[in-house]
């Protein structure tokens, strides 16, 4: 199109036709590929967009001293933000939520913007990174820009190492170093964006950039553990709601006795697992008993009233992801 421009002077549209020589003419040179890149932003920003999630503390199992902090240092200055200034206290800027993958620090921070009754914008880090020089930078003062626009909001980055690991690393083109020092720009004034807290996730807090976790940045550091089997059993509740669980002596459509569900034997076999593991677990116990009731069913005259999950679905559904962890 930049080439284009160039000739529309020169053409009559009332012909409606272009002259054959003018086309001849055109070539397409750098400069024009530098006008494109002024008006086309990243797709990662076209796809930024403000939400209101619709999770809430209820459907995040256990973590409850997680939940309490994340209440105190984010909820409470939100909603409160006059009280803090009454009683002379600055809230955190930045918590960054660590912990291995599946061990829901997405779901919590989801979960915390719908509690704390504010805007919530998520960006996956590597999302942001480009070839283009300038781009990446452009790119995150633009979330930022964003934010503050939506504010009061949570900015969510996910997989934040990707997008602020540590400088001067082997093969470090100089790309980290201005994406960084961008990050870091936009955080130390931060409280311009009233209104606004930054949550990040990273399964490696180890290769982070020092600097971004050093005071008044990211204040809080917040770990989430796998689950213990209070916690695990917690989730499978959450991750059952709603589903025809099979009862403890109950019967089969063809008359056997079936086995009831035990979500806490589940629980008891599943040591070591992660939350997005026993999720897993739940939905392929689901699709395993959809497959055995359909193979099996001569008609739906009772209009799939017999339709339960048993306890051999959630047994074979947690073999089959303990299969897929190996």
């Amino acid at each position: 199109m930049a080439c284009l421009r160039i000739i529309f002077p020169n053409i009559d549209f009332a012909l409606e036709e272009v002259p054959y020589e003018q086309l001849l003419n055109l070539e397409i040179h750098m400069e024009h590929f530098l006008e494109a890149l002024k008006e086309i932003q990243p797709s990662a920003i076209r796809e930024v967009f403000v939400e209101v999630p619709d999770v809430s503390w209820e459907d995040v199992g256990g973590l409850e001293d997680v939940k309490q902090e994340l209440t105190e240092t984010v909820q409470w200055p939100l909603q409160h933000a006059e009280l803090f200034k009454i009683a002379a206290t600055r809230p955190a800027k930045g918590i960054l939520l660590t912990g291995a993958p599946g061990t829901g620090k997405t779901l919590l921070a989801k979960a915390l913007a719908q509690e704390s009754k504010v805007n919530f914008i998520s960006v996956k880090g590597p999302e942001l990174l480009t070839q283009w020089v300038g781009a990446s930078e452009k790119g995150i003062r633009e979330v930022f820009r964003k934010a503050k626009q939506a504010s009061p909001c949570i900015l969510f980055f996910d997989e934040i190492d990707s997008l602020v690991p540590a400088r001067g690393g082997a093969g470090d083109s100089g790309v980290t170093q201005r994406v960084v020092s961008q990050v870091l720009t936009e955080l130390d004034g931060i409280e311009e964006l009233k209104g606004v807290v930054v949550l990040g996730a990273t399964n490696r807090p180890d290769i982070v950039d020092p600097a971004i976790l050093r005071s008044r940045r990211f204040d809080l550091l917040l770990e989430l553990p796998l689950p213990d089997k209070a916690t695990r059993l917690a989730i499978l509740q959450i991750h059952t709601r709603g589903k025809p669980l099979a009862k403890v002596q109950s019967r089969d459509r063809e008359g056997a006795d079936q086995k009831g569900v035990s979500l806490s034997a589940i629980a008891d076999a599943t040591e070591g697992y992660s939350g997005a593991d026993l999720a897993g677990i739940c939905s392929k116990a689901a699709l395993l008993a959809i497959r055995e009731y359909l193979e099996t069913r001569k008609d739906d005259a009772d209009g799939y009233g017999g339709f339960t999950i048993s306890m051999k679905n959630m047994e074979e559904a947690r073999k089959i992801i303990e299969r897929q962890r190996a």
